[in-house]
C-alpha cells in the first residue's frame, strides 16, 4: 500500500490492494460494553423544521427515534447547508446551536426547546456574511477551547479552513487561514477524528473509493494533508455522509440521494486498507429531506475514529 502524503491535492495514482467489505449480521458496539452504538441524524426539511432520526447500530438497523425536535427554525426552501447542531440540557429547557447557510449567507444559530424537544423560544439567527453559494459542505470541530471550520468548494478544487476567534468586543469572527487544492471528485464527507492537531474527514469519490483525509488544524496557508484509501469501488453512489462515534471506530450513514436510500456501516479504527468496514443493511425508512447532518450532544467525547 502507498500512502498519499500531499500538500496540494488528493487523488494522485497509485497501485493499490483492494479490501474486502465484511457483510453479514454484525453489531457495532462502544468499547467495554454490549449496548450497541447509535447514531442521530439530523436534517433540515422543506419547510424548515429540525428532524431527528436514531439508527442502532445492528443487523438488520433498528430506527430508535423520528422526530421533529423543532419546528421552522428556518424559512421555507431555504436551507442549502448545516454543520454539526450540538444540544444539551442548559437550565430548565434544552439548548441547540450550530451553523447554516440559507442561500447563500453563512449564519450562527441557537434556540431552546424543552427536553426532547418542542416550541421553539430565544431564537437567534446571526448573520456572518455571504459568498457561501460557492460551497457545498461546512463542518465545525471544536477541541477545547479551539474552534476550526471546513468547507468544500463546489467544484472540489479547494478545502478550506477558518479558525473561529473572538475580537476585542467579544464578537465572534472567522479567520481564513488556510486551504488545500485538488479534491475534485468528491461526492460527501464526513468529520470522524477530531485531536489538537489535525481532523479527518471520511470522503466519497467519483471513482468509488472511500478515502480519509487527515488536515492539519494549525499550519501556514497551504494545508498538510495525509490521504488514504479505506476502499476502492463502490462508494460512489453516497453524495451524503453522517458519522458518530463508536469507540475507537465511526457508525456512517451513507447515503444515496438520488434513490433516498440510507445505509449504515461500522467502521473501525481507520488505517488505510486494513480499515474493518462492515455493512449493517439499508436504514427504515426514506432519506429525501433537503440537507442532512449530524445530532451531537454538548457531553460527547471527540471522535476518534483514526
Amino acid at each position: 500500500m502507498r500512502t498519499l502524503v500531499r500538500y496540494g491535492g488528493l487523488m494522485a495514482a497509485a497501485t493499490l490492494t483492494t479490501g474486502l467489505l465484511t457483510t453479514g449480521t454484525a453489531t457495532a458496539e462502544q468499547s467495554g460494553t454490549t449496548a450497541p452504538c447509535t447514531i442521530s441524524v439530523g436534517s433540515v426539511t422543506a419547510g424548515g423544521d429540525h428532524r431527528m432520526q436514531t439508527f442502532s447500530a445492528t443487523a438488520p438497523v433498528t430506527k430508535v427515534t423520528d422526530k421533529i425536535v423543532a419546528k421552522d427554525v428556518f424559512p421555507d426552501g431555504q436551507t442549502r447547508i448545516s454543520a454539526a447542531v450540538r444540544y444539551g440540557p442548559s437550565g430548565s429547557s434544552e439548548l441547540h446551536t450550530g451553523q447554516v447557510v440559507l442561500g447563500s449567507v453563512l449564519y450562527d444559530f441557537s434556540y431552546r426547546t424543552p427536553t426532547g424537544g418542542g416550541t421553539v423560544s430565544q431564537k437567534q439567527l446571526t448573520r456572518v456574511g455571504p459568498g457561501w453559494d460557492a460551497y457545498k459542505t461546512l463542518d465545525r470541530s471544536t477541541v477545547g477551547s479551539q474552534s476550526v471550520e471546513w468547507s468544500m468548494r463546489n467544484a472540489g478544487y479547494e478545502l478550506d479552513r477558518r479558525t473561529v476567534k473572538t475580537d476585542a468586543n467579544g464578537r465572534l469572527y472567522r479567520h481564513h487561514d488556510g486551504w488545500v487544492s485538488n479534491f475534485r471528485g468528491v461526492k460527501g464527507m464526513a468529520l470522524i477524528s477530531q485531536t489538537a492537531s489535525y481532523d479527518t474527514f471520511l470522503m466519497t469519490h467519483t471513482t468509488g473509493r472511500l478515502y480519509t483525509a487527515r488536515l492539519a488544524r494549525v499550519s501556514g496557508h497551504i494545508i498538510p494533508s495525509v490521504v488514504k484509501p479505506i476502499r476502492m469501488s463502490t462508494w460512489q453512489v453516497f453524495e451524503t455522509l453522517v458519522a458518530a462515534p463508536c469507540g475507537q471506530g465511526t457508525v456512517v450513514l451513507a447515503i444515496d440521494r438520488d434513490t433516498g436510500n440510507g445505509y449504515l456501516y461500522s467502521i473501525g479504527h481507520a488505517n488505510g486498507l486494513s480499515t474493518v468496514v462492515k455493512g449493517l443493511g439499508k436504514a427504515p425508512g426514506t432519506f429525501k429531506d433537503p440537507v442532512y447532518f449530524s445530532w451531537t450532544k454538548f457531553s460527547d467525547p471527540l471522535l476518534f475514529g483514526e
